[in-house]
């Protein structure tokens, strides 16, 4: 796709900027020092802003980069020298949205005194004052952000405009970021600032977003999912319990319902509001969820808020191609052994220079496929049961089911599927997957079933056992398998849904 050459800044090019931010965003497993993470993430920043396809277009340059020694926050400068654009992008904690969430500590605010003077103190909640703090705090080489950017602008060739963006946190830190830097002199011409946010949930109080919106921007936008949870805190978390919509799902039942009143109680007695114009995005629900995370429980409830709140979605919504992907780990050729096992990673995006780790052990002898598919390699000395992952420039691959070894002992045992998977009390059930043994026991929930008629090593047949009723009880439960020791990972392709009895019956 060609680059967009229509305005320096479109919503499509900022949230490919923001979501760049999260290029390899967790350190490896085996550990690496900050400045070997940095390096890692400042190359992988680079390749991003080098792809022609991407809606940045090849058109903008990395100037600066900087990680908290936490890991919890990056934020880089880059330029786009032909429109005398700049672009400071942020990216806060990277996690889950119930830690997200959490981590804003906003049962507590204190006063914005960073900017300016504004007529009266505005507040922010503690937690977002921290990662602010620390933002401007960073540094690369004992340079902050502050004096990048006035190096920066000191060399621009005319009048600059700098814009402010984030995705998730980032954007929250956005909202204060912003007002900061245009409260300050810059060298040369006055900059106009604009600031662009995605999925951001709000920083402060109505005083906050009266404050940011009193000042001169170019754009000032917040762009939002109308269906992703983080954007409604904290002014219409409640919003969520009546998610999602039928006949897709998934419902909320009475745990979401209590998870969402918990942290839609946070706040206290502190009232939050959203800087900005709100501009919700497009969306066809039907066409656009996550189709393994439909069935009424917690586990697809927050899976579908996941893919609701990720970068690749907001993309997608804006009709912009998504940012190069990660490494992916699909299968181990072989998921037991000992140190010095002969071994293949089956998977993709194993480019060059991607290593390999064993928990936090990293693998020996490795030899990368011409296509990036496979890595050839030996396990290292280890003990216990670890997550095989793949690391490049780009990231770390996710901790999956088939990536797992054992050491000295039998292979994980894996549920890949039920059928049926909805049902009655007695329906019967095959349950799929690999490593079954002899003696292998079925829990539906906390429910086992009786007599599983086991045929080893990737078959069970068994009776949906009673399920436990009561206030509060979901219909939807996983199913685990119990052998040699291990319990199946919990998953969406494990799930069951109760159904009521026919008269009949």
């Amino acid at each position: 796709m060609a680059a967009e050459q229509t305005a320096p800044m479109t919503p499509r090019v900022a949230m490919t900027l923001a979501a760049i931010a999260a290029t390899a965003a967790t350190p490896r497993p085996s550990g690496e020092t900050v400045p070997e993470q940095l390096n890692r993430v400042f190359l992988g920043i680079t390749r991003q802003l080098a792809d022609t396809d991407l809606a940045t277009g090849a058109d903008w340059s990395l100037r600066w980069l900087a990680l908290a020694p936490d890991n919890a926050n990056l934020a880089y400068l880059a330029a786009d020298p032909s429109s005398s654009s700049f672009a400071v992008v942020l990216r806060g904690t990277v996690g889950n949205v119930t830690d997200l969430l959490e981590d804003l500590d906003v049962g507590t605010v204190v006063p914005f005194t960073a900017v300016g003077a504004p007529s009266a103190p505005v507040s922010v909640s503690q937690g977002a004052m921290a990662a602010f703090t620390q933002v401007l705090s960073m540094s690369s080489g004992g340079v902050t952000l502050v004096q990048a950017l006035t190096e920066a602008l000191a060399g621009a060739a005319q009048t600059p405009t700098v814009y402010v963006i984030g995705h998730s946190l980032g954007g929250c830190i956005a909202t204060m970021v912003a007002p900061y830097l245009q409260a300050r002199s810059w060298p040369g011409a006055t900059p106009q600032f604009g600031l662009c946010t995605f999925a951001a949930p709000t920083a402060g109080g109505p005083d906050f977003a009266d404050y940011v919106d009193s000042l001169p921007w170019i754009v000032n936008a917040r762009y939002y999912n109308p269906y992703d949870v983080v954007p409604l805190a904290w002014t219409s978390l409640d919003d969520a319990e009546g998610w999602y919509p039928t006949p897709s799902g998934p419902a909320a039942n009475d745990e979401v319902d209590a998870v969402i009143s918990v942290i839609a109680g946070l706040p206290g007695p502190h009232p939050y509001a959203q800087p900005g114009q709100a501009v919700p995005l497009a969306i066809d629900y039907d066409r656009t969820h996550d189709p393994d995370f439909v069935k009424s429980s917690l586990a697809d409830f927050l899976g579908q808020v996941a893919f609701q709140h990720a970068n690749s979605t907001y993309l997608g919504l804006l009709g912009a191609p998504d940012v190069l992907a990660g490494p992916v780990v699909r299968a181990l050729s072989t998921n037991s052994g000992e140190g010095g096992t002969a071994l293949a990673v089956v998977g993709s995006g194993f480019g060059p220079g991607a290593a390999v780790d064993f928990g936090p052990v990293p693998g020996q002898d490795l030899a990368v496929s011409g296509d990036g598919l496979a890595i050839s390699l030996h396990a290292p000395p280890g003990v216990g049961v670890v997550d095989v992952r793949v690391t490049t420039e780009l990231g770390t691959s996710a901790a999956v089911p088939f990536g797992r070894f054992a050491y000295g002992g039998p292979p994980p045992v894996i549920t890949t599927g039920l059928f049926p998977a909805t049902g009655p009390e007695g329906t019967s059930v095959t349950v799929t997957g690999v490593n079954f043994g002899a003696d292998a026991q079925v829990f539906f929930g906390t429910n086992p079933a009786a007599s599983p008629q086991v045929q080893p090593p990737y078959e069970i047949v068994v009776d949906a056992p009673a399920p436990s009723t009561g206030f509060g009880r979901p219909s939807t439960v996983n199913v685990t398998v119990v052998s040699n020791g291990y319990s199946s990972p919990a998953g969406p392709a494990n799930e069951f849904t109760y159904l009521k009895s026919s008269p009949e019956s």
